[in-house]
C-alpha cells in the first residue's frame, strides 16, 4: 500500500475501512517510523514527533528524542516518523536551497502524520483515541498543516481529521506556510498550541499570530505564547548562533537565521506541553 493510500486510511478509517499496520515489530510502513513506549501493557496515551528541517540523521538538532524522552516519562507511547532518509535528504533540508527540498515539504509530510497515527492504533498498547502530534519547526508548519480543514479536503478527509489527532503542539512553526489563506482563515481539527520565540527571525511569531485570530472562527481552539527574548529553538541547550546559510523565506536575500537555546522558555514550554496533552490525552 503506498503512503498516500495509508494516509488517507487514516484520515477516513472510520468511512473506508482500510487495513491498518500490522501491530508487531518490523510492521511494514512506507518509511521508517521509530518507537519509544512506557513499562507496562498500557493501554496508553501516544504522540506523533514530527522532526524539524535537520531530519533525524547525522546532522539532527535531536530535538525529537529529547521530547521522546520527556513523553515517555509522563506515559505516552513516541513514534517519531522519518519524512527524510528514504528520500534523499538524509542530511536535512534547512541549508539545501534545491527544488528537491519540495518533495518533503510540510504539506507534502501531512501523509506520513496520518501514517504514523494508524500505525499507532494498530498497537494493542495505544489507545487510539487519545494521540497527539507535536513538531518543531519543519515539523511545527507540517504539524499546523495537518491540523488544517482545508476548503478543498473531501467531505470523508474532513470526517477522518475529525477524528484523528486529538490535540496538537507546534513549536515555532512557519505560519504563513499557507498564506495568505492560513493568517486570513484557519481552521483545526482538534485543539491546537502554538509555542513560539518572541525573537525568531527563522520562523516569526507575527503570522502565528494573526493564523490564531484567524482561528477564532473556525471552531477548535487555537492559543498561543509568545515567549520574550527567545529565539527558533529555544527548547534547547545550544549557544546563539546565526547561520548565513540556513534557507530562511523570511530573511532578505532568502538566507540566515538564528538559532539559541533559552533554558526559561524550555522550562516553561515543558510546564505548557504537560498541561496541554494532560488535557486531553490523558483518560478523564
Amino acid at each position: 500500500m503506498t503512503l498516500r493510500a495509508l494516509a488517507a486510511c487514516a484520515v477516513a478509517a472510520t468511512l473506508c475501512g482500510c487495513a491498518a499496520p500490522e501491530p508487531a515489530t518490523g510492521a511494514k510502513t512506507s518509511i521508517p517510523i521509530s518507537m519509544m513506549k512506557p513499562d507496562g501493557a498500557g493501554p496508553f496515551p501516544a504522540v506523533v514527533l514530527l522532526h524539524d528541517c535537520s531530519g533525524l540523521g547525522p546532522r539532527s538538532s535531536h530535538a525529537p528524542a529529547r521530547w521522546a524522552r520527556e513523553l515517555v516519562k509522563q506515559g505516552y507511547v513516541v513514534a517519531i516518523p522519518d519524512s527524510f532518509t528514504t528520500r534523499g535528504h538524509a542530511d536535512g533540508v534547512c541549508v539545501d536551497p534545491s527544488p528537491s527540498r519540495n518533495d518533503v515539504a510540510p504539506f507534502r509530510r501531512v501523509p506520513d502524520a496520518y501514517e504514523a497515527l494508524a500505525y499507532l492504533r494498530a498497537l494493542p498498547y495505544v489507545d487510539g483515541a487519545r494521540v497527539g502530534v507535536m513538531g518543531g519547526s519543519h515539523g511545527g508548519a507540517t504539524t499546523v498543516a495537518t491540523m488544517a480543514l482545508l476548503a478543498n479536503d473531501s467531505q470523508a478527509t474532513l470526517e477522518g481529521k475529525r477524528h484523528g489527532f486529538a490535540a496538537a503542539v507546534a513549536f515555532y512553526p512557519a505560519c504563513n506556510i499557507g498564506a495568505p489563506r492560513f493568517t486570513t482563515r484557519y481552521a483545526a481539527a482538534a485543539p491546537m498550541l502554538i509555542l513560539i520565540g518572541e525573537l525568531d527571525d527563522w520562523t516569526p511569531a507575527a503570522p502565528c499570530l494573526r493564523l490564531v485570530e484567524a482561528s477564532r472562527a473556525g471552531g477548535a481552539p487555537v492559543s498561543i505564547k509568545v515567549y520574550p527574548g527567545a529565539h527558533h529553538s529555544f527548547d534547547s541547550a545550544s549557544p546563539l548562533y546565526y547561520n548565513p546559510n540556513r534557507v530562511n523565506a523570511n530573511a532578505p536575500g532568502g538566507r540566515g537565521a538564528t538559532t539559541a537555546g533559552n533554558s526559561t522558555a524550555w522550562a516553561d514550554s515543558v510546564h505548557e506541553v504537560t498541561a496541554f496533552f494532560g488535557r486531553y490525552l490523558k483518560a478523564q
